[in-house]
């Protein structure tokens, strides 16, 4: 049977990208391998016009970010007893998991991949991955920028079996390399015989950087991702996908190359499953971040909105929102095929680099100091200079939005929480809450102090029976803040205003209020988020009159003004 004109055209796509990348003669040789790789894979779905699809997402889209194991209920295994509080508890509110990663692991809470293609048997098997998936859309972390140093890939580079690492020379200039991590670039390893050699490390000694110059690298990690398509992955998070491919003499992040690869990967999902989205995790400037969506329609379909958490952070503490106001307006992505993965919280902490350029260094510090201020800790970056400077705040959200350092006398605590996540729910884009966030969590002290990493006060694990107690109690802070996310995403999802792609015009009513009108599918929804400890006073626009507040707040005098208490949400519309 002869190809079809669009079948063609991803052939030739995939092709030419690999001639980039390798040359023209390994380039061909590559594309031949892979072409039929692919010609063997199931195909789920039409190819199509890339560029005639919308995004496969709607306003009752809303994902949880979760490790599989962050409750914990004996004797079920842990993505059991996640799969029991979803359906008990989320049902129709939560629409896709984020699934951070569930494979075995030897360091930094997943993200050191032991081995890419199993379960941890400490979380369950693929049988509850997959049960799990029947009940909603699931996110796979793509971890492919490198591998744990217990791997067998590792083990088989060192024997010389697989050119699969980046061996340096310590004296070579790496000066001009981005680091993320103010720790060395290189780590030594022994090969059997004893003789040393020194591996690139972007982001920790356990942590070993892949060579995407070697043909073979590229095509095992597709063989991986294919493998999560065919395991249900409705989506594939590329994590730390920026540093992807190393050039020295180069900054070694968002090369042209690493731009390739994601189109590469684009192109391979075209073929085999265009539902597929691709999530790229850039932590860096707003400009650079938004370089992902390609030009609409050949790189992800979805970045992470990495401005939003500092930003929103920023204008809750200071009460006034012009600089998130300013940045909103801003926001825009390429096509109807990409939108952004709105967030407050992660497993990481509140990174620190995507307000360069949207805020003066002092007031950037400024957060540093207050991240410590409220329990947390500031993880740092080198400099080119040799020096540090703040990459990333450790702290929950829940915490770090603590109105003073007393956590038993802040009466705003709550609201001003709920506040940040109005604003989240209210922009452009896919919503996603980290399971920290949705249930109200604090700084986990302990974690820090047991395993030495910043990022572990953000990751506790919690007993499910434990947690089901709290939220029985009206008066904890877990089921006030679990109650009032779960009214604002049941009241969300039934508004097709909130659509990712439905249109939005950032209004300046008033410093303290960040106010935005949506527009989709016939309807007009007027957000208006009060980030200050004040009452605001706002006169709206002579067509807000006559709406009433879906959150049963008060409406609009006649003459169309309005009052909005401390930290109140309202979300007008006619």
């Amino acid at each position: 049977m002869s190809a079809s004109p669009e079948e063609r055209a991803v052939e030739a796509r995939i092709v030419s990208r690999l001639h980039r990348l390798y040359g023209d003669v390994v380039g061909e040789r590559t594309a031949r391998r892979l072409l039929a790789r692919l010609a063997r894979h199931e195909r789920r779905g039409a190819l199509g016009d890339p560029r005639a699809r919308r995004l496969p997402f709607d306003q009752r889209d809303v994902v949880l970010i979760t490790y599989g194991d962050s409750l914990r209920r004996e004797p079920d295994p842990p993505l059991a007893a996640l799969r029991g509080f979803v359906r008990a508890r989320l049902r129709g509110l939560v629409s896709t998991i984020h699934l951070l990663p569930f494979f075995p692991f030897s360091s930094d809470d997943g993200f050191a991949v032991i081995d890419f293609e199993r379960v941890d048997a400490a979380l369950g098997t693929w049988q509850d991955v997959e049960a799990l998936g029947r009940d909603v859309r699931l996110v796979f972390d793509f971890v492919l920028n490198h591998v744990s140093s217990a791997s067998p890939w590792l083990e088989s580079y060192l024997r010389g079996e697989r050119p699969l690492c980046i061996a340096v020379e310590p004296e070579t200039d790496l000066s001009a390399v981005t680091r993320p991590r103010a720790l060395p670039l290189l780590t030594a390893f022994r090969r059997p015989d004893g003789s040393p050699v020194h591996l690139w490390t972007t982001f920790s000694a356990d942590q070993v950087d892949l060579c995407y110059a070697e043909p073979d690298v590229l095509l095992a990690m597709i063989e991986v991702m294919l493998g999560y398509v065919a395991r249900g992955a409705a989506m594939l998070r590329l994590d730390a996908v920026a540093y992807l491919w190393k050039e020295i003499g180069t900054s070694c992040i968002h090369l042209p190359q690493t731009h390739e690869v994601v189109r590469l990967l684009r192109d391979v999902l075209d073929w085999v499953a265009p539902g597929v989205a691709l999530l790229t995790e850039t932590n860096v400037p707003h400009a650079e971040n938004l370089s992902y969506f390609g030009d609409g329609y050949d790189e992800a379909q979805l970045v992470y909105n990495f401005s939003l958490p500092p930003l929103c952070l920023h204008a809750l503490h200071r009460g006034e929102a012009t600089h998130l106001t300013r940045w909103a307006a801003g926001l825009a992505s390429p096509s109807p095929a990409t939108t952004f993965f709105n967030f407050t919280a992660s497993h990481d902490g509140v990174g620190v680099r995507p307000l360069e350029g949207l805020l003066p260094t002092a007031e950037i510090e400024a957060l540093a100091d207050l991240a410590r201020e409220r329990g947390g800790r500031v993880s740092l970056r080198r400099l080119p200079d040799g020096g540090e400077r703040p990459y990333e705040l450790n702290v929950t959200y829940v915490d770090a939005l603590r109105g003073g350092r007393d956590p038993r006398g802040d009466a705003h605590h709550v609201p001003r929480f709920l506040a940040s996540q109005a604003v989240a729910l209210s922009l452009p884009g896919v919503p996603a809450l980290y399971i920290g966030s949705l249930l109200g969590s604090r700084n986990w002290q302990e974690g820090v102090e047991r395993t030495g990493a910043p990022r572990a006060i953000n990751r506790e694990k919690l007993a499910l029976d434990d947690v089901e107690r709290e939220l029985a109690d009206p008066g904890s802070l877990r089921a006030r803040v679990f109650s009032g996310l779960t009214r604002l995403l049941a009241v969300r999802t039934a508004q097709p205003a909130f659509h990712p792609g439905a249109a939005m015009e950032v209004l300046a009513l008033d410093p303290g209020c960040l106010a935005l009108w949506r527009r989709g599918s016939g309807q007009s929804l007027l957000c208006l988020i009060n980030v200050s400890d004040r009452p605001v006073a706002l006169s709206l626009p002579a067509k807000a009159r006559g709406m009433a507040d879906l959150l049963d707040g008060p409406a609009p005098d006649a003459r169309g003004r309005l009052t909005l208490g401390p930290y109140a949400v309202a979300w007008l519309s006619a």
